[in-house]
């Protein structure tokens, strides 16, 4: 009987994990992720220390040719940790590959002894009844294989996403991280970015472009009731891990 209360303790434990993501939604929309403890809101709230020291120097906050980033004609480019700056997503790519083999082979022998001093004819007195030597050997093969594939893809995608400077390496590369999360009724759509760039390639928009963005990882996705129902259960994955066939 102990036994029995270990495995449904274990086996309810097990269905709790398993349901841990879908009880967020469960008869409400799903809930956001919070904002104060991601590592953007971190970097907000702690710029870091200036690459180098500034000289005290009295600067005139209302001229149009101060130096500041707030003048006129400051550089409002995102260059420090907490700084925001807007990633470009525009991906349309389409890629086709198709390859065909084929081969083939035929082979013949053939060898007869109708004449070989006599002997053929003496041994066809001993052989079975219809066996002779005139085609004392032939042989026929014959091969073939042929394969095919094709490969078809095409992938469209287009966004826009501010992203947060969460550090700046010490050559001058800035880490990005971005990401948000927009809920229409009871499904939650979710848009993820990081990576790393060179502040040269940031435009005077503030804007920086996908394919400027090194070991960039880009994640769109969702959760919620659809996203569930879309999704095989816990069981059954796990019984495709498991079964070998």
């Amino acid at each position: 009987m102990l036994f029995s209360r270990n495995s449904l303790c274990f086996y309810a434990l097990i269905a709790l994990a398993g349901c841990g993501g879908r009880l967020d939604h469960f008869g409400k929309p799903p809930s956001f992720t919070p904002t104060d403890t991601t590592s953007e809101h971190v970097a907000m709230l702690q710029p870091g220390l200036p690459l180098r020291a500034e000289p005290e120097r009295p600067v005139d906050e209302a001229s149009l040719w101060s130096g500041s980033r707030q003048s006129l004609f400051g550089d409002r480019r995102a260059m420090q940790r907490g700084d925001i700056l807007t990633v470009v997503i525009e991906i349309d790519e389409e890629a086709a590959i198709e390859n065909s083999t084929s081969r083939s082979r035929n082979a013949s022998q053939n060898m007869g002894v109708p004449q070989l001093l006599g002997l053929p004819q003496r041994i066809d007195e001993r052989l079975p009844e219809g066996a002779n030597m005139a085609d004392a050997v032939s042989l026929n093969s014959s091969g073939q294989s042929g394969g095919d594939g094709s490969v078809s893809r095409r992938e469209e995608l287009t966004l826009r996403i501010a992203a947060t400077v969460t550090q700046v390496l010490p050559n001058g590369v800035l880490a990005i991280e971005g990401t948000q999360e927009v809920r229409v009724n009871f499904e939650l759509r979710e848009l993820l970015v990081t990576g790393y760039v060179r502040p040269g390639d940031i435009s005077r928009q503030n804007e920086i472009t996908y394919d400027k963005i090194a070991s960039a990882r880009i994640s769109y996705g969702g959760r919620g009731q659809i996203t569930d129902v879309q999704q095989p259960r816990y069981g059954q994955q796990a019984l495709d891990m498991l079964l070998p066939f």
